[in-house]
């Protein structure tokens, strides 16, 4: 006689514990709790899951767990925050391969002993690595280093019948004919359990150095990418706008030898105007730790109306951070597009009733995120939503509702049109057919549309190794998004 679904849990022998109020995703509450401590403890789970119907929401540090919309249903939180260690730190061949609950300011720590760094600007304390790849998560420096997905050349998933697949550096066993580094990044914990990764590194620059400056508006603001692509080699280019009528901060960072100098040479070369400070030092050979915090120039320095541009050590205060996370929306547009979607921005702020807004990120890569406040009324946050996803639409650009208050959340569309749907649909029924994980998260599946589990294995349509699918890899290996990184 087969145990019932709590005794079944009990028995594989991993940590299990009713859930508390804490434990909610996005306002859905589990009944229990999984705290695996290995790949294999994870698969022991998910098997057990199978069997009994239920379904499972993986998490890390729970710093984006409200992020989207909520899941149809939700039986099982696997947390993965005790698959922990830095499994392998090949400092010689620059690769790192870590458990996925290891948080990213361990990571940094560690690899910083070697002189060496995983190339990522995580804005959220307590992030682990696998929910950095499953949110695809990336910062200012995405510009030189690229996005997780860039960095990743390995990985190890754990599937909702509890297979084990591996994919790229240190194969073991592979799921034929996909990508899985490039599926999983973005995939917001629809398609699998990500355990393990393995990372490109990169050594860590001998100096820092930021440009900071100001633009009354948008009609003021410089060339910005011809400074990302001009020889002083910026690793990023970002804005920070508090208002639709409030000027615009600037700030580029340069790393690696000689950084101050080479801000000097751009802020030069740009026609920028004179620098109101120089870098102290004056050849930008100083590490950025070993520089006195008497001898930087203020943080905020050029932030002011009309500033002359400055040249500091140290970012800005807002440097690599979200611009509100109760409400955050993120834009994404072709680059040419970037200045056209903040006027967009501005347009649909006016139309809908001056509603308040705050732009953060980069023009050059053309991924910005905008916050409401969280009193934003319901209607007025509609209006703008919908006039700002149209005005993009025209450039071809793309908005998503990562969060929004319940009464404003229940009115609003939080994908938009959706491209790659029909591929993402299949992508889904390959690798989780019966839509045990995170049933309703996925973009271009409707809350309501999917499968109910209903008990049984999902062994019918689930690629395993060795098998060659009847649909090809998503062009290009890309993650099923359409062009964009999250899913």
């Amino acid at each position: 006689m087969a145990l019932p679904p709590a005794k079944a849990l009990a028995a594989i022998g991993v940590t299990i514990r009713e859930a508390l109020p804490e434990d909610a995703v996005a306002g859905v509450a589990p009944r229990w709790v999984a705290l695996p401590g290995s790949t294999s403890e994870v698969a022991a789970v998910m098997r057990a899951a199978a069997e009994h119907g239920l379904t499972v929401v993986p998490a890390g540090g729970g710093t984006k767990l409200g992020w989207g919309p909520p899941p149809r249903r939700c039986d099982l939180l696997l947390r993965t925050r005790r698959l922990d260690r830095i499994l392998e730190h090949a400092a010689g061949d620059l690769v790192a391969r870590v458990e996925a609950g290891v948080r990213t300011e361990a990571l940094a720590a560690a690899l910083a002993g070697a002189g060496q760094e995983l190339a990522l600007d995580i804005p959220f304390e307590g992030a682990t690595i696998g929910g950095t790849l499953a949110a695809a998560t990336a910062g200012p420096r995405r510009l030189r280093y690229g996005t997780a997905r860039d960095l990743l050349i390995g990985i190890t998933v754990v599937l909702a019948d509890g297979t084990i697949a591996r994919s790229g550096g240190k194969v073991v066993k592979n799921v034929a004919g996909y990508d899985l580094g490039k599926l999983f990044t973005g995939s917001q914990g629809t398609l699998g359990v990500i355990t393990e990764a393995t990372f490109r590194l990169h050594p860590l620059p001998s100096s820092r150095a930021w440009i900071g400056l100001t633009a009354p508006g948008l009609d003021g603001l410089p060339d910005l990418a011809a400074l990302a692509a001009s020889q002083a080699e910026p690793s990023a280019v970002e804005i920070d706008w508090p208002g639709v009528d409030a000027p615009l901060s600037i700030a580029a960072l340069f790393e690696g030898v000689a950084a101050g100098e080479r801000a000097k040479a751009a802020v030069a070369s740009l026609g920028l105007g004179k620098t109101a400070g120089e870098p102290v030092g004056g050849t930008g050979g100083e590490s950025a730790a070993g520089v006195g915090a008497a001898c930087r120039l203020p943080a905020d320095a050029g932030d002011s109306r009309g500033g002359a541009p400055s040249i500091a050590f140290e970012p800005p205060a807002w440097w690599g951070r979200l611009p509100g996370e109760e409400f955050l929306l993120e834009m994404r547009v072709p680059p040419g597009a970037a200045v056209q979607a903040l006027a967009q921005v501005a347009r649909s702020a006016r139309e809908a009733g001056d509603v308040p807004v705050r732009v953060r990120g980069s023009v050059v890569s053309a991924v910005l995120h905008v916050a409401l406040p969280g009193d934003t009324h319901a209607q007025q946050a509609e209006r703008f939503v919908s006039g700002l996803r149209s005005g993009l639409a025209a450039h071809g650009g793309r908005l998503v509702v990562w969060t929004a208050p319940p009464d404003a959340a229940s009115r609003l569309d939080r994908w938009g049109p959706v491209g790659a749907a029909t591929l993402m649909r299949r992508v889904k029924e390959r690798f989780d057919p019966e839509e045990r994980l995170s049933p309703g998260r996925l973009p271009g599946i409707p809350p309501s549309s999917g499968r109910q589990s209903g008990g049984g294995p999902p062994s019918a349509g689930r690629p395993s190794a060795g098998e060659t699918p009847s649909e090809g890899r998503p062009a290009g290996g890309g993650p099923p998004s359409g062009g964009g990184e999250r899913v």
